[in-house]
């Protein structure tokens, strides 16, 4: 519960303001383990009205897995209640228009369907103006006792006239400088080893998308 504020409180420099949680012993969990006072809060993310959320730089979404996993009826986005919610991440980012998102869900995903409903999650954030990078990450591979394979996917809102330019490798990318990790983030997270990790990568099967 809550590893998405976990991982960015142990990175630094990231404030929380809310999180929508339907279940209530779930939310009681996250109300006992984080200090939510003063934060917004929804149960229902399909009643979330944009108006009431501040202003924000990051959407962390974990939409359930259950419609995706190969170890359910993989119903997808025909799942009224949960496979749909994707949708509801998509609506509150067209409305708020952070400069990131961070979204995770089962390997599963990246095949359901084949491959059809990945390839709608990835045109669905390109027509809100976000590129996107995903990569399919294991929990053991990070100091975890776990083996807990999850595809992370992250969102950088296309900015049409950026401060800059910089190069990363034979590619010319424009960005803005709070787009990159400041130097005091990159030194915790190199201290952690995290950029040491394999990862675990995985291959998707043939005719889904590679990241």
């Amino acid at each position: 519960i809550g590893g998405f504020r976990s991982g960015l409180a142990t990175v630094g420099g990231f404030e929380c303001v809310g999180h929508c949680e339907i279940d209530k012993y779930a939310n009681q969990a996250y109300n006992a383990i984080y200090n939510t006072e003063r934060e917004v809060f929804f149960a229902d993310a399909r009643t979330i009205d944009p108006a009431a959320l501040p202003d924000i730089d990051l959407i962390c979404g974990g939409f359930p897995c259950q419609s995706f996993s190969i170890a359910g009826k993989r119903r997808g986005f025909a799942d009224d209640a949960r496979g749909t919610l994707f949708f509801e991440i998509a609506r509150l980012a067209a409305a708020k228009r952070p400069a990131f998102l961070l979204l995770e869900n089962v390997p599963g995903l990246l095949s359901h369907d084949n491959c059809r409903t990945f390839a709608t999650i990835l045109s669905t954030l390109d027509e809100l103006g976000y590129d996107v990078a995903w990569q399919m990450l294991n929990s053991k591979d990070f100091g975890v006792p776990q083996s807990r394979k999850r595809v992370y996917i992250v969102g950088f809102l296309i900015i049409e006239f950026a401060k800059q330019t910089r190069k990363l490798g034979e590619a010319n990318v424009l960005c803005r400088e709070r787009y990159f990790l400041s130097q005091t983030q990159m030194e915790r997270l190199l201290s952690k080893s995290y950029l040491d990790q394999k990862g675990g990568g995985g291959t998707p099967p043939a005719g889904c998308p590679s990241p």
